[in-house]
């Protein structure tokens, strides 16, 4: 069997050097750019689904750190010689930390998911501790075959740990549309179902790019297939991570906004989606009694 090709170890032209750096450095942004808005609009929804923010903050904000190390390893793991960038011992490193970055985001995308859903205690906690447990056999089997064993030139390798990973995706891919068909059933006729069918839909999608750049590193040599590889990482983690995740903030809202009308839960700010208006604010009973408590104070002094 022919060895693999691994990635780091293609040389590039001028403009695919460019374009590397490029994505590499979009993608940086874009999930630093959601982080932030993540962070300042995490009082946009009551605690009951704030889990889901919090987990997409974690998402974007390892994946930006990962996205820095990215650009600065490939910095240092090329040398100009002509008109081709030629990769040194240190080109591994400009694909390496994808893996350190997947192996604690993607069972985060799980929790993420899991907190906007519809089950509940015991369930919840069991569905979320197998989802955890797939995305992490899943993203360190595939680094071994992709990365560990032979620096990721060996295709018998590359074969095996990629089935045994491909075992765990298809266990993550069940969960997903459990998840997502129960949600969907017991949602029924809102706007928060649709966008949780369509976030689980975004999701199964783009896990897709994942096995195909797999294989890819088996059968794909030179540096346009190695950029095109590049590319399609980094648009997959945008849309994974600031896509997906835009979706389960707009989930966390639309729930948020029906437990408030519903009295079940309180808001101290009125809730908004794209200008329109979804409930009041209104404060805990607590702070209301407090408030008043107060005020009848100052009125007898």
């Amino acid at each position: 069997m022919s060895d693999a090709m691994a990635p780091w170890n293609a040389t590039l032209s001028l403009a695919e050097h460019s374009i590397i750096v490029y994505v590499l450095s979009v993608a940086g942004l874009a999930l630093f750019a959601f982080f932030v808005k993540s962070w300042v609009s995490s009082s946009e929804v009551t605690g009951r689904y704030r889990t889901g923010v919090y987990a997409g903050m974690c998402i974007t904000g390892i994946a930006f750190l990962s996205y820095v190390l990215l650009v600065l390893e490939f910095a240092l793991g090329y040398d100009r010689k002509g008109d081709s960038w030629v990769p040194n011992a240190n080109a591994i490193l400009s694909w390496a930390p994808r893996y350190f970055d997947w192996t604690v985001t993607v069972p985060l995308l799980v929790i993420e998911l899991l907190a906007v859903a519809t089950l509940a205690g015991a369930a919840a906690r069991r569905l979320r501790a197998v989802g955890i447990a797939a995305a992490f056999l899943m993203i360190s089997t595939g680094f071994i075959g992709g990365v560990v064993i032979d620096s990721g030139t060996n295709m018998g390798a590359l074969w095996l740990w990629g089935i045994i990973s491909g075992v765990f995706m298809v266990i993550l891919y069940v969960l997903v549309i459990y998840v997502v068909v129960k949600g969907g059933r017991d949602l029924r006729g809102t706007a928060a179902a649709a966008t949780l069918r369509n976030a689980g839909i975004l999701l199964i999608v783009t896990w897709m790019a994942y096995p195909i750049i797999f294989g890819l590193q088996g059968w794909g040599h030179g540096g346009a297939v190695i950029t095109w590889m590049q590319v399609i990482l980094s648009a997959a983690d945008i849309v994974a991570k600031v896509g997906f995740g835009s979706m389960i903030h707009k989930i966390a809202k639309l729930r948020s906004a029906e437990d408030v009308r519903d009295g079940v839960d309180t808001l101290p700010e009125s809730l908004w989606i794209s200008s329109e208006k979804l409930a009041d604010g209104i404060l805990p009973a607590s702070t209301v009694a407090g408030t008043a408590v107060r005020g009848e104070h100052r009125g007898r002094r």
